[in-house]
């Protein structure tokens, strides 16, 4: 997104949320009351995104008149913070002319981020009324695989050359401020774009005029290519604390720059990905709680009717035992205890092993050491929770039936056991497969565990119980 210097809000200082809630309310309230030119008002101290995210919350119909009062600038600079279902929205309900004045003026990158959510039709309708430039940076974007740099990227950055001097320089960033994405970071190209080096603002203002761009740039220059993944985009920039990444094509040409507020949107998307997986909630990309309910009931029922076929599978498991359930029928009381508890620790490992992937916390560790780790902390738990079940059992609920206490006892350890390995190995499993390692998800691995944990427990019983 652009740069924006508009004035710090003239309104009490409050948390983020509490003044978003608070200019919302406000603006609802003039604008049902059609005082226009009192809604115009209380918007023009107020940030672009707080802006948006008031927009967001206001009733459809006053969507298009809340947007409306705001400046032609304004405009554009709220409309790139707004939902892709708002700016659809908009776009449906804007005369023609309107929506391209808005599209054209965005970020090829939002521009962009913006077309991917449009029908086929809709896109090439506003490229073909895009000027020739803004068409061409778009098309070069939306050429490139989703989720890669190329798709993220912006081609609006400053270039110079190794014999700019500092004064010329200079200059050059003054004639594109406007123009271009950030000014903080200069990269250096050849007479065939191919990348040399990068500066910083930092570092043409603290020398000499006179001096050359050659002299003072640094050679050692991290970039991406177009077809880098976004995630390991992602990483770069917070790893070296960069505001920006250079985007070079295959022949090592500078063809755009990734910012590190796409980065947050960047990393939000995925946190928001690897949630839903973890919950065993296939996830589209838009927001959840604007899709219609067939959508949220089709995104759910997948991992559903996993649990629904398993879970008969262990019914048929406790149906098969109940010789033994007839002659202890206090065997029966605890078989929710036991699948509940082996359901959390498993998916408590897969949590943390799966975040460690994401985060590489677990760079150096090898995969059967990171096991072997969750086994034991399984063990550690299992005999506490084990420990604590048996006491309980004894004295509160068999009144005295030592073994069906010794046997619960047991068993919660041998199920923490499990589940922790199964939480553990099954993420490393998946990502061998090339496979997202977040599918191996909470209902997964409460189901896996279920099955295998019932079987435990009744084999430990007719053991222990001589039955």
């Amino acid at each position: 997104m652009t740069e924006n210097n508009y004035p710090t809000p003239a309104v009490p200082t409050l948390p983020r949320r509490e003044l978003r809630d608070l200019v919302r309310s406000q603006l609802q309230a003039l604008l049902n009351q059609g005082d226009l030119t009192g809604a115009k008002a209380i918007l023009v101290p107020v940030q672009p995104a707080d802006i948006a995210e008031a927009i967001e919350g206001l009733p459809e119909t006053m969507q298009v008149i809340a947007f409306r009062l705001l400046s032609k600038d304004e405009a554009i600079a709220v409309y790139e913070y707004l939902d892709s279902t708002v700016q659809q929205s908009l776009c449906e309900k804007f005369k023609r002319q309107e929506v391209i004045d808005i599209v054209d003026k965005m970020s090829p990158d939002d521009r962009a981020k913006l077309f991917e959510e449009l029908p086929a039709m809709v896109v090439r309708r506003l490229l073909s009324e895009l000027s020739p430039i803004e068409r061409q940076a778009t098309a070069q974007l939306l050429g490139y695989d989703a989720g890669t740099a190329g798709r993220i990227m912006t081609p609006e950055y400053i270039a110079l050359k190794e014999n700019y001097t500092v004064a010329r320089s200079l200059e050059r960033i003054r004639s594109l401020a406007k123009v271009t994405e950030t000014v903080y970071s200069l990269y250096v190209t050849d007479s065939d774009r191919r990348l040399t080096g990068i500066l910083s603002l930092r570092d043409l203002v603290t020398n000499e005029l006179d001096e050359t761009v050659g002299e003072i740039m640094n050679r050692d220059v991290v970039c991406v290519q177009t077809g880098t993944n976004q995630e390991e985009v992602a990483k770069i920039i917070q790893r070296y604390d960069f505001l920006a990444v250079p985007v070079v094509d295959s022949e090592q040409r500078l063809v755009g720059i990734i910012t590190v507020d796409d980065v947050l949107d960047i990393l939000e998307e995925e946190a928001t990905k690897d949630i839903y997986a973890l919950g065993g909630v296939q996830s589209d990309g838009d927001n959840y709680f604007q899709a219609n309910l067939l959508t949220v009931a089709r995104r759910r029922v997948v991992w559903l009717l996993v649990l629904l076929l398993t879970n008969s599978v262990t019914g048929g498991i406790i149906n098969s035992e109940a010789e033994i359930l007839r002659k202890v029928v206090a065997l029966t009381a605890f078989i929710p205890l036991l699948t509940g508890t082996g359901g959390n620790v498993g998916a408590q490992s897969s949590t943390v092993v799966i975040r460690g992937m994401n985060t590489d916390e677990i760079i150096g560790m090898g995969t059967f050491q990171i096991i072997i780790r969750e086994a034991i902390a399984g063990a550690l738990l299992g005999t506490i929770l084990g420990t604590m079940a048996t006491i309980w059992a004894y004295f509160f609920i068999l009144q005295g039936d030592f073994p069906v206490a010794i046997t619960v006892g047991i068993s919660l350890l041998a199920i923490s056991i499990l589940a922790s390995v199964a939480g553990s190995s099954l993420p490393f499993l998946f990502r061998s497969f090339g496979l997202d390692p977040a599918l191996m998800s909470a209902p997964f691995i409460t189901t896996a565990v279920d099955v295998l944990g019932v079987l435990i427990y009744f084999n430990l019983a007719r053991a222990i119980l001589q039955i």
